[in-house]
């Protein structure tokens, strides 16, 4: 009887042992930098000074390039997906200013990731203005608000261009989701050349092309000539927005 009692005893002593390590147990958390690369015919931009022909086979300069990359998701071979604190996950891309063109993304679940999920623009949830005051400030000054406060511009692209050697005409493109009638908020994922590798202590960076010359010609071709200034527009701000959501490619991730 006593060494029943014994046995007893000593496998309570085991299970709250395993029961204890189980509750200490902690997960770990890496960083990762997203690098994103503006280019067109895989060359980077420069802004006012290089031009480039489009499909319509119109010339045009680029003098401003900004957009909003929002929701960002991490997603691993088995679906299984981290999800960026949304509170801390609106970035503005600014083609002007290098270091916005890197998002560092802390505190992220270790582990190995094979694709990416992000947001271009800001959802309806979070429109126009709810839930973003850290987001706000940064958009005001970048000029990425309408200026009657109907919410956010997700891509601000402007420049000059011309036909066939002819004069300088300027271009204006804008895309946003205008109240719930026109959605122009587009879910993107896209898939890494490579495993991502999450790990304490390291930060490593994944290397995202965007292929800026698809605003014009993607799913949908877009001449200036037919349209040169596109802002709160039903017909081609979500011909555009399509457009966009094939702009982005995963090209190197370096663990």
């Amino acid at each position: 009887m006593k060494n029943i009692i014994y046995i007893l005893i000593a496998t309570l002593v085991i299970v709250s042992s395993c029961k204890n390590d189980d509750d200490g147990a902690t997960n770990t958390f890496g960083n990762v930098i997203l690098d994103f690369k503006n280019t067109v015919n895989n060359n980077g931009i420069e802004l006012t000074t290089d031009s480039y022909t489009n499909a319509s086979n119109e010339t045009y300069t680029i003098s401003e390039l900004k957009y909003i990359i929002s929701n960002i998701v991490l997603i691993k071979a088995n679906g299984q997906e981290f999800v960026y604190p949304v509170d801390r996950s609106y970035f503005l891309i600014n083609e002007e200013v290098l270091e916005s063109k890197k998002v560092s993304l802390a505190d992220i679940s270790a582990g190995e990731y094979t694709k990416i999920k992000f947001g271009f623009g800001v959802d309806q949830s979070k429109y126009p203005l709810n839930g973003m005051a850290n987001f706000i400030p940064t958009a005001e000054e970048s000029g990425m608000l309408w200026s009657w406060s109907a919410g956010y511009k997700f891509l601000k692209f402007e420049g000059t261009y011309t036909v066939n050697g002819g004069a300088n005409t300027d271009f204006l493109i804008h895309v946003g989701s205008h109240g719930t009638t026109l959605d122009n908020y587009k879910e993107i994922t896209i898939e890494l050349p490579s495993t991502l590798t999450i790990e304490e202590s390291k930060s490593p960076e994944v290397a995202i092309n965007v292929d800026i010359a698809k605003i014009f010609d993607g799913t949908n071709t877009h001449s200036l000539e037919v349209k040169n200034s596109i802002q709160v527009d039903a017909e081609f701000a979500p011909k555009i927005a399509e457009n966009i959501s094939a702009m982005f490619t995963a090209t190197s991730v370096s663990n």
